[in-house]
């Protein structure tokens, strides 16, 4: 009988699974038929997708299109691939090792290195759960009228609630995710198609990259600030976590289909998030750039714009609800994200409620107090901050990645091949080069 392949650093009678609650609790389909096999792996990815759709990637892609018109839409494409890689190595490091990224972390590095790296990976999530919060909170301001902090309020209670459906089977919390994710895409979908937008300018810069976005700060920025928005450390700990609920056979041929097919779940899940991202982009670049609003960042902003400059009376509003299913969906995966590093780091022995209380604790205080501060006046600025804070904190969670999936010695038959290594690391210095050159830029 074929053994499994795991990282050989602790006892394995002492370490507890990622997620105990749902670690092997999806049934994977035995069958002959491979469509069967691979429906019992979609979800994962799109739990993750989430996070390349949310706020936070609403304000770096306004400002982007209404400043710059389509030019960034290459940085949207590139950043999706990027994150199409990473999180194939973050699934392959969950399924082979069978611990998620914190965990690995924990038991690789020394006592005073993991505790660097759960702190940069909680003031990650913190900026992540800023944008997320802040821009349910908005929608919500503008849907229903509800002041900026109460939605902030609501919105940090109502996705513990919405967690509750895990215990029914982490299948329920996958469809309502999933709807939530096909609902943005609809409205969105419907969006461009009023906002008439230019198709060969649109083509051109999305496969073609301009020069200035390295020779303009600003535009860097903003570039930055959509590469944090798009691959985002905590979902390469949360992507490793997740994949683990699947039942499929803990051995080497068993874990080698689950990362085929769990890759496939995360590739379409990832393609459907850069629709999503390039819509955003492109409606902005069709409804303000080319009218002359260029300095459309807030996202309030955009919203009292849409029905008057598209001509549609529901424009509006399809914008505020894809933004409130966006928020909502970020905030319920930025959760589970926290539980999954402060547990894998840390290795609390708590009850479920009481680590969910305290991760969302963490989270959503630093959001209220911004919010108190700034209230509504600031919050496109905000945003934008906070995805490039995202961006600067992604080279600590992706060089362990890459380190560890290219191990041989840790990931035994499933290390990374030569060319993916070498497509990792060189994925991982750009990712730390334009961020070191984005603070060059910025002290200038």
């Amino acid at each position: 009988m074929e053994t499994t392949t795991s990282i050989p650093l602790q006892s394995e009678t002492k370490r507890r699974p990622s997620l105990p609650e749902v670690f092997s609790s999806v049934r994977v389909s035995d069958s002959s038929r491979l469509w069967r096999r691979a429906l019992g792996f979609v979800g994962p990815g799109f739990l993750v997708a989430v996070g390349y759709m949310d706020p936070g990637n609403w304000a770096t892609d306004l400002a982007a299109g209404s400043r710059y018109g389509y030019t960034l839409l290459f940085v949207v494409m590139a950043s999706n691939l990027m994150a199409i890689l990473l999180q194939s190595l973050a699934l392959k490091l969950g399924i082979a090792s069978e611990r998620d990224l914190a965990q690995a972390c924990r038991e690789r590095y020394s006592r005073p290195v993991t505790i660097a790296l759960w702190i940069f990976a909680e003031v990650a999530i913190c900026a992540c759960d800023l944008a997320e919060v802040i821009g349910s909170a908005i929608a919500l301001q503008l849907l229903f009228g509800i002041p900026l902090i109460a939605g902030v309020i609501i919105t940090s209670l109502d996705v513990l609630l919405i967690l509750l459906l895990e215990h029914r089977g982490f299948r329920y919390l996958e469809a309502l995710v999933m709807v939530l994710i096909g609902t943005i895409a609809v409205l969105f979908c419907i969006e461009t198609v009023l906002s008439r937008p230019e198709w060969i300018p649109v083509l051109q810069h999305l496969l073609v990259p301009s020069r200035q976005v390295i020779s303009n700060p600003n535009m860097l920025y903003i570039a930055i600030g959509i590469l944090g928005a798009t691959v985002m450390p905590h979902n390469l700990y949360l992507h490793s976590s997740i994949v683990q609920t699947r039942a499929y056979p803990r051995t080497i041929p068993g874990k080698r289909e689950a990362i085929r097919l769990a890759s496939l779940d995360s590739a379409v899940a990832l393609s459907m998030a850069l629709f999503v991202n390039a819509a955003i982009l492109i409606v902005a670049a069709a409804a303000f750039h080319r009218t002359g609003h260029t300095e459309v960042a807030e996202i309030g902003d955009a919203y009292k714009l849409l029905t008057p400059l598209l001509g549609f009376t529901g424009a509006s509003m399809m914008f505020a609800l894809a933004l409130l299913a966006s928020g909502q969906n970020s905030t319920i995966t930025g959760t589970l994200a926290g539980q999954i590093v402060m547990e894998g780091f840390l290795e609390l022995r708590l009850p479920n409620w009481q680590r969910r209380l305290i991760t969302r604790l963490v989270a959503i205080i630093p959001t209220v107090i911004v919010t108190a501060i700034y209230g509504s006046a600031g919050t496109a600025q905000l945003l934008v901050l906070s995805q490039v804070i995202l961006s600067m904190q992604l080279s600590f969670a992706v060089f362990p990645l890459v380190h560890f999936t290219s191990d041989k010695a840790s990931m035994g038959p499933f290390a990374n091949k030569t060319w993916i290594r070498i497509l990792s690391w060189a994925v991982a210095l750009l990712i730390a080069g334009l961020n070191a050159w984005l603070l060059v830029q910025t002290f200038r």
